[in-house]
């Protein structure tokens, strides 16, 4: 069967997009946050705290897993880079998922299975 014949792909294609715009929305918020925090952003101003509240929930899970650098006010912020490589990984898991599920024709399932070999 022809992969664009098939009534998978697009919703296949659709999931893959929409993960990796969630991941890219993350990882934008995450970089501000990062960015931020080192270069000793007034936490007070209205921007840095709108940056802050958005990605806390996304850097909450991680922000005991290592500790900060600090330097004269700035906070170089281990935790966020690493809630960035997991969240990057997940993402990378879930499209591999929406793959496994491609239709697929025998041959084509044939010749990837020898090639596994």
């Amino acid at each position: 069967m022809d992969a664009s014949n098939s009534p998978t792909t697009k919703p296949l294609y659709l999931g893959t997009q929409i993960t990796w715009y969630i991941l890219g929305v993350i990882e934008t918020l995450l970089a501000l946050r990062f960015l931020l925090k080192l270069l000793a952003a007034n936490p007070s101003a209205g921007f840095s705290n709108f940056i802050y509240t958005l990605s806390y929930p996304f850097a909450a899970p991680f922000l005991n897993v290592f500790a900060s650098s600090r330097i004269e006010g700035s906070v170089f912020e281990w935790t966020t880079i690493f809630a960035m490589l997991i969240y990057a990984l997940v993402a990378w898991g879930i499209v591999k998922i929406f793959f496994m599920s491609k239709t697929v024709s025998t041959r084509e399932a044939a010749t990837k299975l020898n090639e596994e070999e």
